[in-house]
């Protein structure tokens, strides 16, 4: 018969080790031993980064866009080239060489272009949008209008969110201080719950309200550095508590141009009653450099449109 032959042990073969077909073990040390090609190294693939490297996404408002010099984000307009052009607007460009192509001779064929002609991409994204909403709840007529509107803009705003990713607060002032009531936030069910605890009654502490908004601001911002922040104070701009021993509306006045130095957007809703209106709010957003909204019925809807037509003129602006 003849005689079976034995397999043969790569161990105890003339071949080094792994020179068959090789095994995981095998490629991981092939791969150890020579140095990595660079046109065959693998794509690097999105892997979590460490926790000491880690930076914490952005979780504030998208909705404001703002001007970029990166290639992305929405085309909105057109502006003359650079030397470098980075994204260049075709459109735009055959637009401004069209009226000139009779100057330049040209009756067929493809159009004549010139330097000057030449345009790029303007591109806006969004950046981090906080609304905080200032709301006197001293006592007057129309307090329980105030803090009912307030209240339906806020949670208004909030319902939005999961579109324009707004995060809104609110602070409320009366008696002789203010008190953040509800600090920035994306969530309609912790809105209702904070805003339940809003009191009506006292007297009207406008200047520690402009100075707690400015902290939450600017803790915001420290967080947040592209943040894009709005106040929304509905008041009658009638300070009476003084917050730093001065007198309340010197107190205002600065704190208020304080904030505009600061380049904080915000509309003053004038909450006093037609008949006893002394122009107080409009010296107020005067100062901050804000629009005074006069609303004829104050309501939550009319709050909420109010201020969503002064985000998006913000946002043009900003573009």
């Amino acid at each position: 018969m003849p005689r079976r032959q034995k397999k043969k042990d790569p161990e105890s073969s003339g071949k080094p080790h792994g020179a068959g077909t090789p095994g995981q073990g095998d490629v991981a040390t092939a791969a150890a031993s020579r140095p990595m090609d660079a046109a065959h190294a693998a794509p690097v693939t999105n892997q979590l980064p460490t926790p000491t490297g880690r930076q914490a996404a952005p979780r504030v408002g998208r909705r404001s866009p703002g001007p970029t010099a990166r290639p992305s984000g929405r085309y909105v307009s057109a502006r003359p080239a650079g030397a470098f052009p980075l994204d260049f607007a075709l459109d735009a460009t055959l637009r401004a060489a069209a009226p000139e192509q009779r100057v330049r001779g040209r009756t067929t064929g493809p159009l004549r272009l010139r330097r000057p002609d030449l345009r790029e991409k303007v591109r806006v994204r969004k950046q981090p949008s906080l609304v905080l909403f200032l709301v006197d709840a001293s006592w007057s007529m129309v307090a329980a209008e105030r803090i009912e509107a307030a209240t339906g803009a806020v949670l208004a705003l909030l319902t939005d969110a999961y579109l324009h990713r707004d995060r809104v607060g609110l602070v409320a002032f009366q008696g002789r201080a203010a008190r953040l009531l509800l600090a920035p936030t994306s969530s309609v069910a912790l809105a209702r719950r904070r805003l339940a605890d809003l009191q009506i009654g006292g007297k009207t502490p406008l200047p520690a309200a402009l100075a707690l908004a400015r902290q939450v601001i600017e803790r915001e911002r420290r967080r947040h550095p592209s943040l894009k922040p709005m106040l929304v104070l509905l008041t009658d701009g009638v300070g009476n508590v003084s917050f730093m021993g001065q007198p309340p509306a010197l107190e205002t006045a600065r704190l208020a141009n304080t904030l505009r130095q600061d380049g904080v957007a915000a509309i003053v809703v004038d909450a006093e009653h037609p008949r006893s209106d002394r122009g107080y709010a409009r010296a107020l957003a005067e100062q901050l450099g804000a629009a005074c909204v006069l609303l004829r019925q104050l309501t939550a809807t009319e709050l909420h449109v109010a201020v969503r037509r002064t985000l998006h003129q913000l946002a043009l602006e900003a573009s």
